[in-house]
């Protein structure tokens, strides 16, 4: 029987000296769909898969912003994608997202590339490593057994929550946002809701400990700090490398 997998590649924050960052693989029907991209991606699909999965067995990679915890293996992705794989990687991100991906983020790193020793390097765009496609708040985008929803977070820069369905169920993701009860009321739809918390404008874990049973029973913490306090939580915690079925 079909069903939505979802693997914590990474659970930790930017400043994690215990685990890698957040980053989810989601699965269903033989597809494979990542949701952010930190650093070092191969490493963390290999070993939170026990090497069964890699680059090119992701279908395509899901930005919810640009931050480096959740964004700095994307041009690892692209360029294993280009030179190993022979493709451009698929990449899905809002335009507001997406508006800086590659004069603020890829392009230092990848605008220019040398063919060969002693040769002239040439020009590289984003679209020479990327297909991209744009997520929109008006409607889903459908990505093989995925549908995905998207709204905007309270954060630093342009953020999206996710809402992604498939094989009949439905993954509800916060990203990064502060705590923000209309964002928690449309997560609410899911069967299962990722939602971070963390110190500063984040979500603190006791407002998502004040929420109903019935709704924390639904969450999962992701992107906690290392020194939050694990098995204390009243919510319970994505472990790395730990499939959860939605």
């Amino acid at each position: 029987m079909s069903a939505l997998c979802c693997t914590p590649l990474g659970v930790g924050d930017a400043f994690s000296a215990r685990w890698y960052s957040s980053c989810l693989l989601l699965e269903a029907e033989g597809e494979r769909l990542l949701v952010d991209c930190p650093h070092p991606i191969r490493k963390m699909l290999a070993e939170s898969t026990s090497g069964r999965v890699d680059v090119g067995d992701v279908s395509a990679v899901v930005l919810t912003h640009l931050h480096a915890d959740h964004a700095s293996g994307v041009e690892g992705f692209g360029y294993f994608t280009r030179f190993v794989l022979g493709r451009r990687a698929r990449l899905v991100a809002h335009p507001s997202v997406a508006a800086r991906l590659w004069d603020g983020h890829l392009a230092a790193g990848m605008e220019t590339l040398l063919d060969a020793p002693g040769g002239t390097p040439r020009p590289m765009r984003l679209q020479d490593y990327f297909e991209l496609e744009s997520l929109a708040f008006e409607r889903p985008l459908v990505l093989g057994p995925f549908t995905l929803e998207c709204r905007a977070t309270q954060h630093h820069v342009p953020t999206t929550a996710l809402c992604i369905s498939a094989a009949g169920r439905k993954l509800g993701l916060s990203a990064d946002t502060c705590f923000d009860p209309t964002l928690i009321e449309w997560l609410a739809q899911a069967h299962l809701v990722v939602h971070e918390t963390n110190h500063g404008v984040h979500t603190p874990y006791a407002a998502l400990a004040g929420l109903p049973d019935e709704l924390r029973a639904k969450l999962r913490l992701i992107h906690y700090p290392d020194d939050f306090e694990r098995e204390a939580s009243v919510i319970q915690v994505l472990e790395q490398g730990v499939t959860v079925r939605v």
